[in-house]
């Protein structure tokens, strides 16, 4: 894969990575289950990572990180097409439902990113659920 991969602790909110993986991209990434755990971080703009089905494995997670500068780049975390992602994402006054309809992406966008926005994803199985996130991140329309 593309980019840089750092071991050792990775702290995102505070909290540790699972596995201490932190991967640095800047180009389209596949994410498969054996990456759970992983931070991955990216300035590019229009970088998309590709969600495995949710249904491969309850309880792959990933974290991601927009680490480009405030209003350079725009990230899209696509789930696969009969997957969903679901959640709520508050920032100060604003929040965001999430449609948790299938086949719709998560975006960071240029206009709203900041740097070190980030957002974690947990399946259960049979979708794609926000445990924890920064900034502001919005359903595809």
């Amino acid at each position: 894969m593309p980019g840089t991969h750092f071991k050792g602790p990775v702290y995102v909110n505070g909290l540790a990575s699972s596995n201490g993986d932190l991967t640095t991209s800047t180009t389209a990434v596949t994410l498969t289950t054996d990456d759970s755990g992983k931070v991955y971080a990216s300035a590019t703009d229009n970088q998309v990572f590709t969600l495995p089905a949710a249904t491969a494995r309850a309880g792959v997670t990933y974290t991601f990180i927009n680490t480009g500068a405030d209003g350079a780049a725009k990230i899209s975390i696509s789930p696969q097409a009969a997957d969903a992602i679901h959640g709520t994402i508050t920032l100060a006054a604003s929040v965001v439902e999430l449609s948790g309809t299938d086949n719709k992406d998560l975006i960071n966008t240029k206009a709203t990113a900041t740097t070190g926005n980030s957002v974690t994803l947990v399946s259960n199985g049979t979708d794609w659920f926000v445990t924890s996130s920064t900034g502001i991140w919005a359903s595809e329309p």
